[in-house]
């Protein structure tokens, strides 16, 4: 029988597996923060954006030179300070030489770089040349000086800066973003000379407060312009606690009949933007916009064209809807998450990023000067040495001469360090003239008088803040320029409603009896002649406009409304309208109310009840409709009538007439106007023949004195006279009325006649 391995755990380290991990996800928390997502607070860059800045430095990209194939910086900075993957190594580098994306660019790429649209459209690595701008040397001139650690790379072959001494805060100036483990950042870009106004008085008054530190950084300053249209208060609490978003909108100016987008939110593409514009116009959603083009080039990297229909447009109006349905106006989110100089990160508000930037510099100021004060002694004393020799040079010669190992016997005959002979010894026949002796003398008075500069700068705070605050100035003065982003504090952008965004054209609402309803282009169109499904048939319609709502009423009372344009053409024979709307059981659609919204109209039931009510009253967005009307049980609403004009004539008469033949004319002031209820009597009907199903109201009309009213029964008809009218069927409200002629007494209509002419 085998026997079975035992397993030998000496010298292992056991761990349960819960510790392992938590030390794993920790250690690899920490590397993502450290390593790869968040800035440093001294110079502003992530790992991979300072080895390519140090990466180009060292292969003498400098914005004086030619620039180099970008392949070669990408291979560079892998093989040997970074080795990640050479896409995301690329990606990182176009990023900083996109002017659309930094606010003052790191690298001055040739060839295609991406544009605004998008930004990853970047041509290949191997296609596209790159050297450093001239903004880069402000995180570069100081690097020789002593100013920054320098750690191994990866595999210990090379140094590399832990940071790049940066002469003004990188950070605030070309913003950052990132996603770590479990935080993130987003710090925006601002303007270098307000940032560097701010530093200087903070320099001077250490005490400033944030209220201070505002009155010279008015907010973001964004590299493709637009406005910032947040309240003042929220910049201001947005810099007091680190985070906070804020709305940026697009800058536009009025040429003629074209509004002209010149600036864009940050990081918004304008073919996008046009894109969502275009969307709504083919919607009919923008009917008052006739064009789009986009003009953007070189000179103008923003120029987006929107032609106008008419110069009577509310460019206001049109802007605030587009800002509030595009990308015209954003949301940017700010998050002042970075690694400050104690190696941790943390979210620090604006006076703390400034402060701190300021320790910073303050003291990589003092190690560059304490650097070259170290240097000017070493050269000092290797110059004191020098004098020696050429005081005693006939001595000196000798030894050389003479002895074996000149440099212990020079040491000690002349008691100088072992620099110092060494320097002697190295010094060629050529150098032992008259007159070199006079360069170093005249080499020593220089390094002196330099010296005591340095050592005044070294040993006085007062000093070393003038400095600081001088060369921020001059780096100010080289590199400033004019604030892009404008703040304007606005209203809040609108969305327009339906109505104004739909082109207002005249519209017949055609209801049939079986309830189909269909919309017809202008007023001039006899809805009856239209085709109608097998059993149907025409039963009312009324005239709006296009960006108007149509109201229809149910048996019931209730009233349902909807956008006329959204309504099927007239061509087809429409649609249902129980499926847009949830009647209840048993209600038949019998009126159709359209037109202005304060337009009035007369809506009664077949009870002989009624009253004048405005569309826009009883507009509802509830499948189930609104109540407008009371109808008594059994009974049922009539289609309702308009009153012509905008206000009532003063005499506008009502007629009224029952299905026993009773016909009643009075004045229109006689009813009430309301939006919902019963109404008050227009018509006779007694009661129990009503209930009985026995009589009960059939149709009304609004006439003018002057004008005849038709009484169609079936397929015959007759015209009252204005006069016969008014001496046989003119009486008071409520009252029964006089019957008409035996013939003509099962009325199916009335039609007030309209005089040709």
């Amino acid at each position: 029988m085998a026997t079975q391995n035992q397993l030998d755990f000496e010298g292992i380290e056991r761990q349960s597996l819960v510790d392992f991990t938590e030390k794993a996800y920790l250690d690899y928390s920490m590397y993502v923060i450290l390593d790869r997502a968040l800035p440093h607070i001294g110079d502003g860059l992530k790992p991979v954006q300072r080895r390519i800045v140090y990466a180009m430095s060292e292969l003498g990209l400098s914005a004086a030179s030619k620039p180099k194939k970008s392949a070669r910086t990408v291979g560079d900075v892998l093989g040997k300070f970074h080795p990640h993957g050479d896409s995301a190594c690329y990606e990182a580098m176009v990023h900083m030489a996109q002017s659309f994306s930094y606010r003052y660019t790191l690298i001055d790429g040739q060839g295609n770089w991406g544009s605004p649209d998008d930004p990853k459209s970047f041509a290949a690595m191997r296609y596209t040349e790159a050297k450093l701008t001239g903004y880069a040397s402000t995180l570069l001139a100081e690097l020789g000086a002593g100013t920054v650690d320098w750690v191994p790379n990866f595999d210990g072959t090379l140094q590399e800066p832990t940071l790049l001494p940066a002469q003004l805060p990188n950070l605030l100036l070309n913003g950052a973003m990132g996603i770590a483990v479990g935080m993130s950042t987003d710090v925006p870009p601002h303007n270098l000379n307000e940032v560097a106004s701010a530093l200087i008085r903070l320099l001077d008054k250490p005490e400033t407060t944030l209220r201070g530190l505002m009155s010279h950084i008015k907010g973001p300053d964004f590299p493709t312009g637009g406005e910032i249209i947040s309240p003042k208060e929220e910049i201001t609490e947005i810099y007091k606690t680190g985070n906070g978003t804020l709305r940026v909108r697009a800058t536009w100016e009025r040429e003629g009949q074209d509004i002209v987008v010149t600036g864009l939110p940050y990081q918004a593409s304008g073919s996008k933007v046009l894109e969502q514009i275009a969307a709504q116009m083919r919607a009919k959603k923008l009917p008052m916009v006739e064009d789009l083009r986009d003009e953007s080039d070189h000179e103008n990297p923003t120029r987006l064209v929107i032609s106008l229909r008419s110069n009577k447009v509310d460019d206001d109006g049109l802007m605030s809807h587009l800002c509030a349905s595009t990308d015209l106006e954003r949301t940017q989110r700010i998050n002042l998450n970075v690694i400050g100089l104690n190696g941790r990160p943390a979210v620090r508000n604006l006076k703390e990023l400034l402060t701190e930037w300021l320790v910073f510099r303050r003291a990589t100021v003092r190690r560059r000067l304490e650097f070259r004060r170290d240097h000017v002694q070493e050269r000092l004393h290797v110059l004191d040495g020098l004098l020696v020799a050429y005081l005693n040079i006939d001595k000196v010669i000798k030894i050389i001469r003479e002895e074996d190992e000149p440099r212990p016997v020079l040491m000690k005959r002349f008691k100088i360090s072992e620099i110092q002979a060494e320097a002697i010894l190295n010094l060629r026949l050529r150098n032992l003239a008259k007159l070199e002796e006079m360069k170093i003398r005249g080499e020593q008075d220089e390094l002196n008088a330099e010296l005591d500069e340095l050592l005044k700068f070294l040993k006085s705070k007062a000093k070393l803040t003038k400095l600081i605050r001088e060369e921020i100035s001059e780096a100010a003065d080289k590199f400033g320029d004019a604030r892009r982003t404008l703040i304007v504090e606005r209203d809040a952008a609108q969305v327009m409603s339906e109505t104004e965004l739909v082109p207002s054209e005249p519209v017949t609402i055609v209801l049939s009896a079986r309830g189909w309803a269909r919309a017809a282009k202008g007023h001039e169109i006899d809805p009856r002649t239209l085709s109608y499904k097998s059993g149907d048939e025409y039963a009312c319609s009324a005239l709006g406009r296009s960006n108007q709502q149509a109201v229809f009423i149910d048996s019931n009372g209730r009233a349902y409304s909807l956008q006329a344009h959204s309504l099927p053409s007239a061509r087809g024979q429409g649609d249902p309208l129980t499926g847009r709307f949830k009647p209840a059981d048993g209600a038949r659609f019998c009126g159709v109310m359209a037109g202005d919204p304060e337009q009035w109209w007369l809506v009664a039931s077949d009870a002989g009840y009624g009253f004048f009510v405005q569309p826009g009253e009883v507009y509802s967005r509830v499948k189930a409709g609104k109540a407008m009307l009371r109808v008594p049980e059994g009974g049922t609403a009539l289609g309702p009538i308009t009153v012509p004009g905008e206000e009532f004539p003063e005499e506008t008469l009502v007629a009224a007439v029952g299905s026993e033949g009773h016909l009643l004319v009075f004045l229109s002031e006689e009813l009430p106007e309301m939006a919902r209820g019963k109404g008050i009597k227009i018509l006779g009907v007694p009661t129990k023949k009503y209930k009985a199903g026995e009589e009960h109201m059939v149709a009304v009309a609004l006439l003018q004195p002057d004008q005849n009213l038709i009484v169609h029964c079936g397929a015959r008809k007759m015209t009252l006279k204005s006069g016969e009218i008014e001496q046989r069927y003119l009486g008071e409200r409520g009252r029964r009325g006089a019957k008409l002629p035996r013939n003509y007494r099962k009325v199916d209509r009335l039609e007030p006649e309209v005089k040709q002419g």
